[in-house]
C-alpha cells in the first residue's frame, strides 16, 4: 500500500484517449474515477534527483542443473529516454534484431548476429533489448540455449555488439532504420495503440513527437553516429551478466 500511494500519485500519472471522443466527456470522467487520486509527495523527477540509478557491472548466476535451457542477458549501462543518444540506440538495437528457432528465414536473416546464431545453431532464440528509464537505461541481448553452446553463444553476443565500436554496414543499417519506423507505425496502427502512445510520450517527453519528427531522427542515424554511440556505451565499458538455468558453460564473468 506504501508503494502505491509514493508511485500512483495524481504528478504521475496521464489519461490519454484515441479515436472519436469527445473531450468534454473524458474530462468529466476523469473527474469523476481519478478526483481521489493522492496527489503524491514526489514528482518522478524528485525521485530521481534523490536516489539517482547507479549501474554496476556484475554477474548473477542462479544455477539449476536440472534445466535442459541456459537464458543469458548481457547488458550495458543505456540512457534515458530524454538523451540526444536515446533514438541511435533504438536503431542499434534494430541492428541486433531478434531471431527464434521457429523462423524459416534462418541463416538468411537481414541481421548479421541472427545469420551466425542461426548457421551455427547457437541458441534456440534471441532478442535486443534496449530499456530506457527516466534517468538511465538497458541495453543488450537475451538469448535461451542449449548448455553446451553457452560459451559461445555468449562470445557471440558480446562480439556483435562490440563490432558497432569499429564498423558499420551501410546496408545493415539502413534495414534497420527503416524496421524501426515500420514497428513505429505497426504500434499506432488502432485506436488502443494511439492512445498507448499518446500516454508513453506524455509520460517520457512532456510532449507527443510527430512521427516526422522521430523518422528525421532516424534517418540521422548515420554509420558513424553508431560508432561514436557504440564507444560511448559499449567499448571497455563495465558489463552486467545475468544466467539461469544450466549454466555450467557460461563463461565466468572475468
Amino acid at each position: 500500500m506504501d508503494y502505491v500511494a509514493a508511485h500512483y500519485s495524481a504528478p504521475r500519472m496521464v489519461l490519454s484517449a484515441g479515436g472519436a471522443v469527445d473531450h468534454t466527456q473524458l474530462v468529466s470522467l476523469a473527474e469523476k474515477g481519478f478526483a481521489a487520486l493522492p496527489t503524491g509527495t514526489f514528482t518522478a523527477e524528485e525521485l530521481v534527483k534523490q536516489d539517482p540509478a547507479k549501474f554496476t557491472g556484475s554477474m548473477v548466476d542462479i544455477s539449476d542443473p536440472d534445466m535442459p535451457l541456459v537464458h543469458l542477458a548481457l547488458a550495458f549501462q543505456g540512457v534515458s529516454w530524454t538523451d540526444p543518444d536515446a533514438v541511435p540506440l533504438m536503431v542499434m538495437q534494430s541492428m541486433l534484431g531478434s531471431w527464434d528457432s521457429s523462423m524459416t528465414a534462418g541463416q538468411h536473416m537481414g541481421s548479421r548476429i541472427a545469420q551466425l546464431m542461426a548457421s551455427n545453431s547457437l541458441c534456440n532464440s534471441y532478442t535486443a533489448f534496449n530499456t530506457n528509464y527516466k534517468d538511465t537505461g538497458l541495453f543488450g541481448i537475451y538469448a535461451v540455449g542449449s548448455p553446451e553452446t553457452a560459451e559461445d553463444m555468449g562470445w557471440t553476443m558480446i562480439n556483435n555488439m562490440t563490432k558497432m565500436v569499429y564498423s558499420v554496414d551501410e546496408n545493415e543499417l539502413l534495414r534497420a532504420r527503416n524496421q524501426l519506423k515500420a514497428q513505429i507505425l505497426f504500434s499506432q496502427d488502432g485506436s488502443a495503440g494511439i492512445a498507448e502512445d499518446i500516454g508513453r510520450q506524455l509520460l517520457t517527453y512532456g510532449r507527443r513527437i510527430p512521427k516526422e519528427e522521430m523518422f528525421a531522427r532516424i534517418d540521422a542515424v548515420t554509420p558513424e553516429v553508431v560508432k561514436r554511440v557504440a564507444d560511448r556505451v559499449i567499448y571497455n565499458k563495465d558489463l552486467a551478466i545475468c544466467a539461469m538455468g544450466n549454466t555450467t558453460e557460461v563463461p565466468d564473468y572475468q
